[in-house]
C-alpha cells in the first residue's frame, strides 16, 4: 500500500478536486483506492461527489463506529473516509484521538494499493501529522505568488518539525505547460539556497480548463465528465507519472503502522 497525503499552503488551490479526479485515475489502473478526508472540521470530498454519508470520523472519535465501519463505496470505484463539517473539535485532534484512529488503521487500511489523505491547507497540528504519517506528499500550489510562498513554508515546516524531505509537487490553474515548470524551478532554486536537504520532484501542471467550474457544480469528477479534455489528459498524466514513482522499496501497510506507531 502507498500512503500519500496531498497539503496546499492556502485555501482554494483546487486540492480536493485534484484528489478526486487522481483516485478515479489511479481507479481506472485496476488500483484499489482509499481517500480519506482529512480536512477533519470542513470535509469537501463528501459534497463534491454529491454524497450524504450517515456517518463520519465524529462517529470513530466518540467510539460509536469503527474506522472501517465509516468507507463509503463511490460509484467511481474508489472508497472514502468523511470528515465532519464545520465542527470545530476536529480540527485539532488530541493525542488520544491519534492513538484511537492509529489502533484501528490497520484492518481498515489492509486491502488498498493506495491511500491519499486530503488533507486541509496550512500548517496546523492535523496537516502536519496526516504528512507525517503518509509515505509520499503531493503538495498543490497555483501560479499566484502567495500560493507559492505558503507551499514553501508548508516545506519548511515539514522539514524542521518531523524532517520530512521528500515532496512532490503539481501546479494547478496554469495557462500552459512552461508555466508549470518554471513555478518548479522558482522553488527549487529557493530551496537549494535555504533548504538545500529537500528533494522537490515534480509531478506535472493542469491547465485551466472551464470544465472543472462545470464539474463541481455537477458533483461529478470532471475526468469522469469531460474525459477528453485538457485538463483531464494531464492528470492522467500526472496519475501514471505518480504510479511509476518508486521513491524506494515498495514497503506496504507494515511501514505506514510503523510510522503511526513512532509519531
Amino acid at each position: 500500500m502507498r500512503s500519500i497525503a496531498v497539503a496546499s499552503g492556502k485555501g482554494g488551490v483546487g486540492k480536493t478536486s485534484f484528489v478526486i479526479n487522481l483516485a478515479v485515475s489511479l481507479a481506472k489502473n485496476r488500483n484499489k483506492v482509499l481517500i480519506f478526508d482529512a480536512d477533519l472540521g470542513l470535509a469537501n470530498v463528501d459534497v463534491m461527489l454529491g454524497i450524504n454519508p450517515k456517518y463520519d470520523i465524529r462517529y470513530v472519535l466518540t467510539g460509536e463506529k469503527m474506522l472501517k465501519d465509516i468507507i463509503y463505496p463511490t460509484e467511481y470505484n474508489f472508497d472514502f473516509i468523511p470528515a465532519g463539517s464545520g465542527v470545530v473539535e476536529l480540527t485539532q485532534l488530541d493525542s488520544r484521538q491519534k492513538l484511537l484512529l492509529k489502533s484501528q488503521m490497520e484492518e481498515a487500511f489492509r486491502d488498498y494499493d493506495y491511500l491519499i489523505f486530503d488533507s486541509a491547507a496550512g500548517i496546523s497540528d492535523n496537516v502536519l501529522f496526516f504528512n507525517a504519517i503518509a509515505e509520499e506528499r503531493i503538495l498543490l500550489c497555483t501560479p499566484e505568488p502567495t500560493s507559492i510562498a505558503d507551499v514553501y513554508a508548508l516545506i519548511k515546516v515539514c522539514f524542521r518539525k518531523h524532517r520530512l524531505k521528500d515532496f512532490y509537487l503539481v501546479v494547478n490553474m496554469i495557462k500552459e505547460r512552461l508555466e508549470g515548470k518554471k513555478i518548479y524551478q522558482q522553488l527549487i532554486y529557493v530551496l537549494e539556497k535555504f533548504l538545500p536537504e529537500i528533494k522537490l520532484s515534480y509531478l506535472g501542471g493542469l491547465e485551466v480548463d472551464e470544465c472543472v467550474k462545470k464539474a463541481i457544480r455537477s458533483q461529478v469528477p470532471y475526468i469522469v465528465l469531460c474525459p477528453e479534455s485538457k485538463v483531464s489528459k494531464d492528470l492522467q498524466e500526472i496519475a501514471l507519472k505518480l504510479e511509476r514513482y518508486q521513491p524506494r522499496e515498495e514497503t506496504g501497510l507494515e511501514e505506514f503502522l510503523e510510522r503511526l506507531v513512532s509519531f
